[in-house]
């Protein structure tokens, strides 16, 4: 009787799995105007078996469990870990948009410790194409060979990525440069895949009303496959960073790039993480630390740009120096792919969420947690961006005193899935972003050993200036910190006061 009891039990959830796989199979064949649909439909079907198995293990796995007791959470914790493993098989089995989003998922501190963890590999784990299907991609873009176009092109890639790969090559003015193909059929396998998981985070809704992931999906729907979208971010980035000697950003070559084609300039350097490369050439990793923040805090506060995807394989550190750079360094920024252009309201109100958090003003960080889309979790802002609490005794960068983790932790216990997915669904696309950028740029300068402080520093000095705009920067908009300086030496000085080690005067305006 009890086996029986728990057949019927399963029936409902198995038989609205079945549903989900059918109607995925229609979405995958529909999707393709029947071209190789067979194709979709195996990438469907892995996807949907993936949902219907984890679906099942957090369906029955909890059942039992007191939401308000340790075994809870370990079950919990041990249900995760298998699905996040499932995923991990999926996206490594499916590759392009899927490992994007598993990729995507791994930078967000926001998720369980056990999914980033395991979906972490994805950074650093992709397959090249053979050269053949990289010549019928510039057949069908320019109608020429790589071998036609470029006086030298290694057919061997220097790097593949989730959706492209990159080759080293020469062009006939005897110019040194990078290619960055993009794999074959992708474009119609992203939008399959696109719906595939469109549909899938509805599926997940309709199983677990309290699970909202349909967040994730637009972040990939207009940013990552037109690369001569991604040349022309590049070429803004370049004139708003003019005068900034330490950055460098390769140039674009127009008459070798197409929307599946990104032909630049090569750049040497190593990885920014790199730290043994950098003691070699006698770069200081704390100095490197500072100018990446510096550069990210200038895009997010002032430009009201944000580069979502600044990993360390896509930023570089150079031991050439620019002439008049006081450092003996720059930073190469690559890969300018996933961007997204701040709305300028929500770029005024993070400003004004971070001069809260600097000068512990509880009442102006929920008004501007709240304005973020935050809701009511605002409350947890100054947890996740500085590591204090709302109402927290303690100095920036100092963390928290041992009774605010324990009053943290016992409220963080209550949390459940259902709360994570909601916090992240009543979030903008732009804080969504901005806190992708952030946890991968905080992974950076743990590595390279930078001070925590450091981060709130930066931050809070380009928030500060980006307060004082009336819009977002444009090139040649740090004339506007001069005047600004005049309006709010108080501001700035306590700043200062709050930050201890701040030092007010023109260099951290101009």
């Amino acid at each position: 009787m009890a086996l029986l009891a728990a057949r019927l039990r399963r029936r409902p959830l198995l038989t609205s799995a079945s549903i989900v796989v059918a109607a995925a199979g229609l979405v995958a064949y529909e999707s393709f105007d029947g071209a190789a649909p067979a194709l979709g439909i195996f990438r469907s079907t892995r996807a949907v078996y993936t949902f219907a198995l984890n679906s099942v293990d957090y369906k029955f796995s909890l059942r039992d469990h007191d939401k308000k007791t340790e075994e809870y959470y370990e079950v919990l914790s041990q249900v995760h870990l298998r699905a996040a493993k499932r995923i991990l098989r999926l996206c490594e089995a499916n590759r392009g948009f899927y490992t994007k989003a598993g990729q995507f998922i791994a930078s967000l501190g926001q998720f369980p410790k056990e999914y980033v963890e395991t979906l972490r590999v994805l950074q650093d784990q992709a397959q090249a194409w053979p050269y053949r299907a990289i010549k019928q991609v510039f057949l069908e873009e320019f109608g020429r060979t790589p071998g036609d176009m470029y006086e030298e092109f290694d057919e061997k890639p220097l790097a593949a990525a989730s959706l492209a790969q990159v080759h080293h090559a020469w062009l006939s003015e005897n110019e040194e440069v990078a290619v960055k193909v993009q794999y074959p059929g992708l474009q119609r396998q992203f939008e399959i895949d696109i719906s595939t998981m469109a549909f899938l985070s509805k599926c997940v809704a309709w199983l677990f009303p309290d699970y909202q992931f349909e967040w994730l999906v637009p972040e990939f729907e207009k940013n990552l496959l037109n690369f001569a979208r991604e040349a022309r971010r590049a070429e803004r980035a370049t004139a708003n960073f003019a005068n900034k000697k330490e950055v460098k950003i390769p140039s674009i070559f127009w008459d070798y790039t197409t929307n599946r084609v990104l032909t630049m300039q090569f750049m040497h350097g190593s990885k920014v993480d790199d730290v043994e490369s950098m003691e070699k050439a006698g770069i200081d990793s704390k100095q490197v630390s500072r100018v990446l923040l510096e550069i990210f805090a200038e895009m997010m506060f002032c430009h009201g740009v944000v580069h979502g995807d600044p990993h360390p394989g896509n930023i570089l550190v150079s031991h050439n120096p620019a002439r008049g750079s006081k450092h003996n360094f720059h930073i190469v920024i690559l890969d300018h792919g996933l961007y997204r252009e701040l709305d300028e309201n929500f770029r005024r109100n993070f400003c004004n969420l971070w001069k809260a958090m600097i000068t512990s003003d509880p009442a102006e960080m929920e008004k501007s947690g709240l304005q973020l889309g935050a809701g009511e979790y605002s409350r947890f802002l100054p947890v996740i961006l500085t590591g204090r609490t709302l109402d927290s005794k303690s100095g920036l960068g100092k963390g928290m005193s041992p009774e605010e983790r324990t009053r943290l932790r016992d409220e963080v216990r209550k949390f459940s899935m259902g709360d994570i997915s909601y916090f992240m669904e009543g979030l903008s696309r732009d804080f969504l972003i901005v806190l992708r950028t952030d946890g991968l740029l905080r992974s950076i300068v743990h590595k390279l050993g930078a001070p925590r402080r450091l981060r709130l520093e930066t931050y809070a000095r380009y928030a500060l200036l980006g307060r004082a705009m009336h819009k977002r920067g444009k090139p040649g908009f740090r004339e506007q910190g001069i005047v600004f300086y005049s309006r709010s030496l108080v501001e700035y000085a306590y700043l200062r006061f709050r930050l201890g080690e701040i030092h007010v005067s023109r260099e951290n305006f101009v």
